[in-house]
C-alpha cells in the first residue's frame, strides 16, 4: 500500500471515530432534555383549585424548578430567592437550631452525652429515641419490667437477679433494642461470668446485687420513668417573621425542603399527569375526587403559613402540614398583645377557619402555602368600643423590633 493511501485510510478511519462520538452526544442530550421538557409540561397541566389562586403563581415555578435542578447537578437557587430559608428544627436537649438532615445524630449525639450527668434518663430517652419499631420497644419494656417486677416481689431470691445473655427471650426481644443493656446496668445489673448449672462452661449474665428495700423503692420508680418514656424529637421552628405591608404577600418561592417527594414518586406522579385529560372529561365520584385530594396532600410535609393584619403588617410562620388549625390559631395567639382578646382567620376564597374542629392544615388546603386574613372578633370589639376602649398594637413589641420588607 501506498504513502498516500495509507494517509487516506487513518484519515477515514478518525472521521469514523469522531461521527461516531457527535452522534452519541447528540443522542444522549436529546434524551436528556426531552426528559425535561417532558416532565416540566406535565407539570405545568395539573389543575389548580379555583378557591386556592395563591396556589397558581408558586406552584408552577416551583414545580419547574424542583424537576429541572433537583438532582441535576446544575447549581440552584440562592437561598436569598426563597420565602424561607429553610425547614428548621429546636433539640429539645440542647436548644440548638438544625436542618432536616441534622436533627437525628444531633439528638443522638445529645442523648449519648447526657449518660454522664443521669444514666437511666439517658437509657431511657435512647430506648424510645432510637428504636422505630413501637411495637418492639413495648414487647421489650414487658420483659424488663417483668425482670424488675420479680426482684421486688422476690427480694431474696438470687435466681431473679440473674439474667443470662444467652437466653433466647432475652436476645430476641431485649437485645434487640438499642439502649436496654444501658438501662440494665444503670440500675445496677454488672456483667458477670458464672458458671452454667450442672454443666462445665461459663456463660455471661447481667446480675444486680441485692437491694436493700430502699434501693427496691427506688427501682420501681425508675420502671415507671422507662414505662412513661416518650421519643426526643426536634420540635418545628415557627421561623416566625412580621413583615411590612406588601402587594407580595401571596408571592411564594419556596425550597425543596418544603417538598415530600422522592425520585421515584415523581416518577409516578408524571405516570398520574399522562391520564388527566381523560380524567377531566369524564364524570368522576366524590369518593375518586377524595382520593386526589388526599394524594395532592401527601406531597408536602410543610406549610409556610402568612397572616394579613388588620394594620396591613404580615405574620409569617413554618407548621407541619399535619398540624391542626387550632396550632395555627394559638401560633397567631402567641403574636398578639392582646392574646385574649377572640379573633378570627380567614383562608384564601373566604373560607373561615374554625378553631374547635380537627382538621389538618393540609385537610384545609393550606399546604404548602397561603395568606390568610385576621379579624376582630366583631362582637368584642363593639363591646370595646362602646366602653371607650381600642386595639392600638396588635403584635408584640419583639417581633415589630425585627420586621421586614417581603421583596
Amino acid at each position: 500500500m501506498g504513502t498516500g493511501a495509507k494517509h487516506w485510510v487513518i484519515f477515514f478511519f478518525f472521521l469514523f471515530i469522531y461521527i461516531y462520538i457527535f452522534l452519541y452526544i447528540t443522542f444522549f442530550l436529546k434524551y436528556y432534555f426531552h426528559k425535561i421538557s417532558k416532565n416540566i409540561l406535565i407539570k405545568m397541566s395539573r389543575p389548580f383549585k379555583n378557591s386556592d389562586p395563591v396556589l397558581t403563581h408558586f406552584s408552577l415555578t416551583n414545580c419547574i424548578y424542583l424537576n429541572l435542578f433537583k438532582g441535576s447537578g446544575v447549581p440552584q437557587k440562592d437561598l436569598s430567592c426563597f420565602s424561607v430559608s429553610g425547614v428548621f428544627f429546636i433539640c429539645p436537649l440542647t436548644g440548638k437550631t438544625l436542618r432536616k438532615t441534622e436533627r437525628e445524630m444531633h439528638i443522638k449525639e445529645a442523648i449519648l452525652m447526657r449518660f454522664s450527668e443521669d444514666a437511666i434518663e439517658a437509657s431511657i430517652m435512647m430506648i424510645h429515641t432510637f428504636n422505630k419499631d413501637k411495637e418492639k420497644v413495648k414487647a421489650a419494656l414487658d420483659i424488663i419490667s417483668k425482670y424488675v417486677e420479680n426482684i421486688c416481689k422476690n427480694p431474696t431470691e438470687e435466681k431473679y437477679r440473674k439474667i443470662k445473655l444467652s437466653n433466647k427471650v432475652f436476645q430476641e426481644k431485649v437485645s434487640v433494642i438499642e439502649g436496654s443493656r444501658e438501662y440494665l446496668q444503670a440500675l445496677g445489673f454488672e456483667s458477670t461470668t458464672l458458671q452454667v448449672d450442672g454443666k462445665d462452661r461459663t456463660e455471661e449474665f447481667l446480675v444486680l446485687p441485692a437491694q436493700e428495700s430502699e434501693a427496691l423503692e427506688q427501682l420501681k420508680v425508675h420502671l415507671e420513668r422507662l414505662q412513661k418514656g416518650e421519643p426526643v424529637r426536634a420540635k418545628l421552628d415557627r421561623q416566625t417573621q412580621v413583615f411590612r405591608p406588601s402587594k407580595h404577600a401571596t408571592h411564594f418561592e419556596l425550597p425543596p425542603d418544603f417538598y415530600n417527594l422522592t425520585a421515584e414518586e415523581l416518577k409516578r406522579e408524571q405516570q398520574l399527569k399522562s391520564e388527566i385529560v381523560e380524567r377531566n372529561t369524564m364524570l368522576r365520584t366524590k369518593a375518586m375526587r377524595e382520593k386526589d385530594e388526599q394524594r395532592e396532600r401527601r406531597k408536602y410535609n410543610y406549610a409556610l403559613l402568612r397572616v394579613r393584619l388588620p394594620d396591613e403588617n404580615i405574620l409569617q410562620g413554618t407548621f407541619l402540614a399535619w398540624e391542626r388549625v387550632a396550632a395555627l390559631y394559638q401560633f397567631v395567639r402567641d403574636s398578639l398583645e392582646n392574646g385574649w382578646q377572640p379573633f378570627e382567620l380567614m383562608a384564601p376564597g373566604g373560607q373561615k377557619l374554625k378553631e374547635e374542629e380537627e382538621l389538618a392544615l393540609n385537610e384545609c388546603n393550606l399546604a404548602p402555602a397561603a395568606l390568610l386574613t385576621f379579624s376582630w372578633d366583631a362582637a368584642v370589639q363593639a363591646d370595646i368600643a362602646a366602653a371607650g376602649g381600642k386595639t392600638a398594637v396588635l403584635l408584640k413589641a419583639a417581633l415589630l423590633e425585627n420586621i421586614k420588607t417581603l421583596s
